[in-house]
């Protein structure tokens, strides 16, 4: 059809997106669950219910209470959580759900936040959940003794008292003395629950296997490490043990396949924060290096289309099924007794997270014509089916610009990126356009529905994104650019730049847009610093300065100084000169690009000072410039901010655009 006889995809077509997550399927492989998110613009937040596939059709299961899919306790009960005008706080409420119909029956009322659940048997489950280091056994306190606490707290309400670092984290808040603490819970004769982990201790990758359960734990007092202990707990005795205890790598997963303990382990010595974990083998103190997977084994696609996750791979007899960040799109792999690696599934776009029983691989999967859908196929990768229509009739009638793949070379790569075409485009005619860097930069882009990039395409705008040095998927060598920010990525982008002027040459290049968030913020403020070409600029979650940013970011003393070449090992005092060159405020004197910068005051990851520095950098040079602050959003405010908030991020990017482009008069 015609694009001029489609509707145009508007900003408020974000509130009809439907986000699909915690895919998994029942024990006997019959039914699969998964929770369903949708915006209420409303109450400016998202409700949640819990969602259920059998005989090929889908069905929603909760409708009166928000609820999200949290596991399977039998074939024909599921386990959800559910937040009701008695659930106390500081405490998660579980109930029992049945397919075999009726409401939701209390299961389980937990004494702390939840945040993870996995069932042992049918009576042992281990949970985590938060606790305060200072006080770990809050979880045993009597009602009273809980009102008397929450008193006490309230009293210091107006007070915020931190004594290490990491004190916050992004979309956490602060949480200095805040531990992720291992649970063992019983409903043998009543409800027993049992904390295993120490009180400073932090656990993740917690997997189990029969009644042997391994996790991994970081303890500190101080300062966090980034390199953690394995552990093993005997979930009959309650014993713990250390697997391996050597503090010398970081842990991305752990999985157990025919009893034996792997991990995804990384020593990050010769590539930082961000090398790609190797899967070893874990024995007592010993790491076996078994393979280099030269992917990042789990989803690492840049979108906004998607809220929520699930698993990233799953054991299935002595096959690992895995994702995997491929160049430009996320697809499955499998990985034999041997670690022979068999691609199942490789198509454009975007798998999420996936599950596997049997003989089958459920998975949510993207593609570049509607958001998220959930599919199924063999587990050898044929008959590949599409199992629900949740997202259809949000762009049914509109334009949807298709992706068109665009090669071009760079400082000796061989890249790739993409544009969008307006709407009813034609070559005769000029149009407007819109640079969109992702983040990361560890991240890729791919042929993925991206509702922003949609929406300035419906409004006439060419809109062009690449994969430049320093993305994901690919080898470490080409993710690595610490020590290089600014230098070849930014030649990149403007090499690429080029490239789309070249192909399409109804681009008005005095009406050249530029945006990007997190890392893409940084090349944002990079590029207002190194070039006038753009007419205007939108720099989203940004950096400023990566002295400060080091001082102040939930992650900032581990990552940033590495990322801009301080040599592992090394104190970061020595090295500021390191971080200042790197820094986009060091070259903001003389900019002139009118410049939008959007930030939130909870994001800790990018801080709201960062943006402050380049917006006041500007005006005090009489640069145009403006910056809209959210209120109680984060990092991911683009990705899963309340619904008007993420409305209200595009209509100030776009309106910014639309003035200095000539669409908005």
């Amino acid at each position: 059809m015609p694009s001029r006889k489609l509707k145009p995809i508007e900003i408020e077509d974000l509130l009809t997106y439907c986000y699909p997550s915690d895919l998994a399927y029942s024990p006997d492989g019959k039914a699969i669950a998964f929770t369903l998110t949708r915006p209420d613009a409303d109450k400016n937040a998202y409700s949640r219910s819990v969602w259920v596939i059998r005989d090929g059709k889908s069905e929603q299961l909760t409708h009166s209470l928000d609820a999200s899919f949290v596991l399977w306790k039998d074939n024909d009960t599921l386990i959800v959580r559910r937040t009701t005008a008695d659930t106390e706080a500081g405490t998660t409420s579980l109930f029992a759900l049945k397919l075999s119909g009726g409401e939701a029956q209390p299961w389980l009322d937990l004494p702390f936040v939840m945040s993870g659940l996995k069932k042992i048997d049918e009576t042992s489950f281990a949970a985590t959940g938060k606790i305060d280091a200072n006080d770990p056994d809050a979880y045993k306190d009597n009602a009273e003794t809980r009102k008397q606490k929450a008193e006490a707290k309230q009293k210091e309400a107006d007070y915020q008292v931190v004594d290490e670092i990491p004190y916050w984290h992004n979309g956490a808040g602060f949480t200095n003395k805040e531990r992720n603490a291992l649970f063992l819970i019983s409903l043998k004769n009543g409800v027993s629950v049992k904390r295993i982990s120490a009180p400073f201790q932090s656990v993740s990758n917690v997997t189990v296997d029969g009644s042997d359960l391994w996790c991994t734990a970081e303890t500190h007092t101080l300062k966090e490490s980034r390199m953690v202990d394995v552990l093993h707990v005997d979930t009959k005795t309650g014993k713990k043990d250390v697997v391996y205890g050597k503090k010398d790598h970081a842990f991305r997963g752990l999985f157990v396949r025919n009893g034996e303990l792997f991990g995804h382990a990384s020593d990050m010595k010769e590539y930082g924060m961000n090398q790609t974990p190797d899967i070893c083998r874990i024995t007592k103190n010993h790491l076996e290096f078994v393979m280099d997977p030269h992917r990042t084994l789990m989803n690492h696609i840049a979108g906004d289309t998607m809220l929520g996750s699930g698993l990233q791979s799953k054991v299935q007899g002595s096959n690992l099924y895995t994702l995997a960040t491929d160049v430009d799109r996320v697809n499955i792999w499998k990985y034999d007794a041997d670690f022979n690696k068999t691609v199942l599934f490789d198509h454009p776009g975007a798998v999420y997270f996936l599950d596997v029983c049997g003989d089958k691989i459920a998975f949510a999967y993207e593609d570049a014509a509607a958001p998220t859908e959930i599919y199924e196929m063999n587990a050898d990768g044929s008959d590949v089916k599409k199992l629900t229509d949740l997202n259809g009739k949000a762009v049914e009638g509109k334009y949807v610009a298709l992706p068109h793949k665009l090669a071009f070379t760079s400082e000796g790569l061989d890249l790739e990126g993409w544009v969008l075409l307006p709407k009813d485009y034609n070559p005769k005619k000029k149009y407007p356009a819109v640079l969109d860097i992702h983040g990361g930069p560890r991240s890729i882009y791919g042929e993925i529905f991206f509702h922003e990039m949609q929406v300035w395409a419906s409004k006439g705008y060419f809109v062009f994104f690449a994969n430049i040095a320093g993305s994901d998927g690919r080898d470490d060598a080409f993710a690595d650019i610490r020590g290089r920010y600014g230098e070849i990525d930014y030649k990149n982008v403007m090499d690429f730049t080029d490239a789309v002027i070249a192909a399409y040459p109804a681009i008005d290049t005095t009406k050249l847009c530029v945006t990007g968030g997190s890392y893409g913020g940084f090349m944002t403020n990079w590029i207002i610093g190194h070039t006038d070409r753009f007419c205007a600029a939108a720099s989203q979650r940004s950096i400023a300065s990566w002295i400060s940013l080091t001082w102040i970011a939930d992650i900032g003393p581990w990552f940033d100084p590495s990322e801009c070449g301080v040599p592992e090992g090394d104190t970061i005092f020595h090295h500021y000169d390191k971080l200042w060159r790197a820094s986009p405020l060091k070259y903001i004197e003389g900019a002139k690009t009118p410049t939008l910068f959007i930030h939130s005051d909870q994001d800790y990851r990018c801080p709201l000072p960062e943006g402050m520095q380049m917006m006041q950098a500007l005006a005090y040079q009489n640069v145009e410039t403006r910056m809209c602050i959210f209120h109680g959003e984060n990092h991911e405010l683009s990705r899963g901010g309340k619904p008007l908030h993420r409305i209200r991020r595009i209509k100030e990017i776009t309106d910014w655009f639309e003035a200095h482009t000539g669409g908005r008069k």
